[in-house]
């Protein structure tokens, strides 16, 4: 388990990433201030995790129904 999610960290916390920033951007269009690219960089560092971990059952979720 530990491999796959090693594995589906850049993915996941890059994802974690895309959304930070579209989300602050439409969230400009109520008043909100914008958040830097690099700035959902940065919260997405701890953010992945989670996400990853989220998207490690699904895929191990996947695989054990695959497999019967």
């Amino acid at each position: 388990m530990w491999k796959l999610a090693l594995l589906l960290y850049p993915a996941a916390a890059t994802t974690v990433a895309i959304n930070l920033y579209m989300g602050a951007l439409m969230l400009r269009a109520v008043g909100w201030m914008p958040l830097s690219p690099v700035a959902a960089l940065l919260w997405s560092v701890p953010l992945g995790i989670p996400a990853t971990w989220l998207a490690g059952r699904w895929l191990r979720h996947l695989l054990d129904e695959a497999a019967t």
